[in-house]
């Protein structure tokens, strides 16, 4: 279908319904008992306590998500290293896709279930990305979670490059693929970046090149997604496509560029509780987003505030 640049303009705002997607998974399952240490980090879960992962995903349904996000994104040598990601990272990603299956089929309201594909080399570190290891790494991935899941999620993704490697290994399954960048967090030029330093309208070209069905934001300050919106808005627009925007943000501060995302629980936010959260959200709503849910330290309070006012 072939939308003139005003008929896009108003899908955006008024003919895509909203979805809800689900929160943080790693501090639910801390909040919930469940074992979390690192450096496994939300790994752990699936194989020492894989009720809880089940417990949290069916919380963010009840709350009102519509698309939840396998429990995979710490199976990855970076997390449960070298040795056991060789000998059971796809018997690992294979549970975290039946997990969430499980809790996606048994809940009240329909939920599709996203198969998250991390950063393969580490959160946040684009310098760490090794393009020759991409199909050793993701390949188990893929192959656990395909049974289970609605869609492909390359998530907190920091560089084009690799959004680029992942998308040339999917399976040719007909599955939607969705990318979701992580951006700069403290802005040092009025132009929004990746963590990589690529301006953002540089990977939603890519982004648009590969055929995604949607492009979002995740794991940077609230602050800094609305300007990366209306950039990808701006090149969608230009380029014709019909391209979901999203975004869920998370809700500890600033992060340095020698962050990997992994080394700790940092504290949170006091203003993004739930209502706080749902001030940024209604602003991303109003730049042409029809995807909010949150990342780290966004729990189904504030996914519940999320379905109660914007969808």
């Amino acid at each position: 279908m072939n939308f003139t640049h005003k008929n896009l303009q108003r899908s955006y705002m008024a003919e895509r319904t909203m979805v809800i997607l689900d929160g943080g998974m790693g501090r639910e399952l801390q909040r919930s008992g469940a074992p979390f240490r690192q450096p496994e980090w939300s790994a752990l879960a699936l194989s020492e306590a894989p009720e809880a992962v089940v417990g949290v995903h069916a919380a963010f349904i009840d709350a009102g998500a519509q698309v939840i996000t396998s429990n995979s994104y710490a199976v990855v040598p970076f997390h449960i290293g070298e040795e056991r990601f060789a000998a059971e990272g796809r018997q690992l990603a294979h549970i975290a896709g039946q997990l969430a299956r499980h809790a996606a089929d048994s809940g009240a309201h329909p939920v599709r279930v996203a198969g998250s594909l991390p950063p393969l080399f580490g959160s946040y570190r684009p310098d760490l990305f090794q393009p020759e290891r991409v199909a050793e790494v993701l390949t188990p991935l893929l192959q656990g979670l395909a049974p289970h899941v609605d869609l492909w999620l390359a998530e907190t993704q920091s560089s084009v490059a690799e959004v680029r490697a992942i998308h040339s290994h999917l399976p040719a399954d007909g599955r939607p693929f969705w990318v979701s960048f992580t951006l700069q967090d403290e802005e040092v030029d009025e132009v929004p970046r990746l963590r990589s330093g690529e301006p953002v309208a540089e990977a939603i070209e890519a982004a648009v090149g590969l055929g995604v069905a949607a492009v979002l934001f995740n794991c940077s300050q609230p602050e800094v997604i609305g300007a990366a919106i209306d950039v990808a808005r701006s090149v969608i627009e230009r380029h014709n496509a019909e391209i979901a925007i999203g975004a869920y943000a998370n809700a500890f501060p600033p992060q340095p560029k020698e962050a990997t995302a992994n080394d700790g629980l940092d504290e949170l936010r006091e203003d993004l509780d739930p209502p706080g959260y749902l001030a940024w959200a209604k602003d991303w709503r109003a730049r042409g987003a029809s995807m909010v849910g949150g990342c780290c330290g966004i729990g189904p309070e504030h996914i519940a505030e999320l379905k109660r006012n914007l969808a």
